[in-house]
């Protein structure tokens, strides 16, 4: 049986063996969520995401998909980057949203990880609409094989979104 929680805070403070970086493509950093994890897991994740990219992810990651690294100095045993979809009003890119979630739900089980946490994916930057990602982000891992599922949101709006009914 999932345990999904819901939590106002810093993704980088959780104790789960997965947390889950709304990475941009190159997988060498950048703001938000992706800047706070690299800040704060050290430079063992940077070295990582390096190796990744001078390997089969020389193009870098691809929207929906998701790959593990370290987690350096992170409380976490893991970090399980994903590219989150830009938001756009003409094309509907909700089906890419929903597969960062599910791959990263797979890459994480492959690891043997029990437990992981998700930020709010593609609301940031890439202007997602905060109530459309909570839903899609709740139906996408409702079918998971992992013992706990937290959501840390930033703020509480974001919360609030990601606990309404």
């Amino acid at each position: 049986m999932t345990t999904i929680e819901h939590v106002l805070g810093d993704i980088t403070n959780q104790n789960v063996d997965v947390i889950v970086n709304a990475a941009n493509s190159s997988l060498l950093g950048g703001g938000g969520v992706d800047g706070a994890i690299h800040r704060k897991g050290g430079p063992e994740i940077l070295a990582a995401c390096r190796e990744l990219r001078a390997g089969h992810y020389g193009g870098g990651l691809r929207t929906g998909q998701a790959v593990a690294t370290t987690a350096g100095r992170l409380a976490a045993r893991w970090v399980v980057h994903t590219v989150g979809p830009v938001w756009s009003d003409t094309e509907d890119r909700s089906g890419l949203l929903a597969d960062c979630h599910r791959n990263s739900l797979k890459v994480a089980a492959e690891l043997g990880a029990t437990s992981i946490a998700f930020p709010a994916i593609s609301t940031g930057i890439y202007r997602w609409p905060v109530d459309s990602a909570a839903k899609i982000a709740r139906t996408a891992v409702e079918d998971a094989e992992i013992d706990l599922i937290r959501f840390v949101l930033f703020d509480q709006a974001t919360y609030d979104a990601f606990t309404r009914p």
